[in-house]
């Protein structure tokens, strides 16, 4: 088993910044693909980021590509989620998920990921 622990959620106004951090208890860190999902109220979780073990492989969703940028520290066992220029429909309960691998790929599936964190709320007003 696979603890993830999210943080860096919050309560922002349109344009402004957030990073999200997640925090793996696995000590084989590195053989994982690490993602982030968001599910906003009323709505399907929705796939956003995803990074390969050696963080040469990374997929966005298109809404998000130029804003944010997923990052991986082995060493630590951390991933991470910059937002930029965040905006209203940005606005989720966002999921870190873990998917092991046995070579360095991403996908961008739900059903791909093992191990999936408790979510952290993001809110952007207008």
């Amino acid at each position: 088993q696979v603890q993830l622990v999210e943080s860096g959620g919050g309560l922002v106004q349109a344009g402004d910044s957030l990073r999200l951090s997640c925090a793996a208890s696995t000590r084989t860190f590195s053989r994982y693909t690490m993602g982030w999902f968001r599910q906003a109220p009323g709505k399907v979780r929705e796939f956003v980021a995803a990074i390969s073990r050696s963080g040469s492989n990374i997929y966005y969703v298109d809404s998000v590509k130029g804003r944010f940028t997923i990052s991986r520290d082995n060493a630590k066992s951390m991933v991470y989620l910059q937002m930029n220029n965040l905006k209203p429909e940005d606005t989720a309960i966002y999921y870190c998920a873990a998917d092991f691998r046995l070579s360095d790929a991403a996908g961008t599936g739900e059903n791909s990921y093992d191990y999936w964190g408790q979510g952290t709320q993001v809110t952007v007003s207008s």
